[in-house]
């Protein structure tokens, strides 16, 4: 199974001209190493070991690493020493493949030349904004950030709760009967409902907050103090609800490790929209249409009628 997720991974990507262009067009602040190089050889730091020699050629491991980074999320998660085998095979057969086309001279071809120019421009599109991002996410920038995320986002309460589904009032109405003689609560939710994921935690639903659980559901476990069960059934789509309050609380915040992450891609994305709009300030532009005409010049704006006098 792994060997065949692993070729038909390699031959699509060779397929398609060993290309990830659409996806450099908008590289992350800081490119996440592939979950594959967890398993990775362990070379002395400072090394780029060699991994392959193909007619004196040699194959690196940044290069296969790199290999790597540019396949689906399903392979790169996959230990590096169940699919080494067939990268190494991989990097081969490009090897052999680029020599050929070296041979038959088609570097030297206009389209060949415009691709690679082409792929140039990306390489170093890529080098530059991720460049521009890092210097400018700073701590202190990315600390604001988290203020202002915390200030924006105030913890929320939340309650723990647990409850016991059923079919019909009548049997909701006899288990709350039962929990008032001194019944357990977890033993009769596993027991009885049929919300089979929580019954097998004696009927827990942990911490949530008011928005995450359907209105009547929520309004009532909201209502109630920490310890009530309560003393009606609440109706849902689902049935019959008893319910039992654990616990409230405020959420706790995510700590800015947690947050990093994300403030960063939404920092990122402001920052590549300055870079990209200090550049447009300093360049002369000229567009022109499908065919190469000048663009229609603009009409201006007609300016505002002046309004009438009241009439007396």
């Amino acid at each position: 199974m792994v060997n065949r997720v692993l070729r038909s991974a390699l031959l699509s990507f060779a397929a398609c001209g060993l290309a990830l262009a659409a996806h450099a067009q908008t590289p992350p602040a800081t490119p996440p190493a592939p979950a594959a190089t967890q398993a990775a050889p362990h070379p002395a730091v400072g090394t780029d070991p060699v991994v392959a020699r193909v007619n004196e050629q040699e194959v690196r491991l940044s290069d296969l690493m790199r290999l790597v980074s540019q396949l689906p999320p399903q392979v790169q998660q996959m230990p590096l020493d169940m699919i080494y085998g067939a990268l190494i095979d991989q990097l081969v057969n490009q090897k052999l493949i680029s020599a050929a086309g070296y041979k038959d001279g088609l570097d030297k071809t206009d389209e060949a030349k415009a691709e690679l120019k082409q792929a140039e421009e990306r390489i170093v599109q890529r080098a530059f904004i991720t460049k521009s991002v890092q210097s400018r996410i700073t701590p202190d920038k990315l600390d604001a950030a988290y203020k202002d995320y915390l200030k924006n986002n105030p913890p929320q309460d939340e309650v723990k709760a647990s409850h016991i589904l059923v079919e019909g009032e009548a049997e909701a109405k006899d288990i709350i009967a039962q929990l008032g003689k001194g019944g357990d609560f977890a033993k009769l939710a596993k027991e009885k409902s049929k919300d089979k994921v929580a019954a097998e935690q004696g009927g827990d639903l942990g911490y949530f907050t008011k928005e995450t659980m359907v209105e009547p559901f929520a309004n009532a476990a909201f209502a109630m103090k920490p310890g009530e069960i309560s003393k009606e059934p609440v109706k849902t789509q689902f049935g019959y609800h008893v319910i039992k309050v654990e616990d409230k609380r405020k959420a706790p915040q995510p700590t800015l490790d947690e947050m990093k992450p994300q403030l960063e891609k939404e920092m990122s994305k402001d920052i590549v929209t300055a870079v990209i709009d200090d550049l447009r300030k300093g360049a002369k532009v000229e567009t022109f249409q499908i065919d190469g005409s000048p663009m229609p010049k603009e009409e201006p704006a007609a300016a505002p009628k002046p309004a009438e006098p009241p009439k007396k």
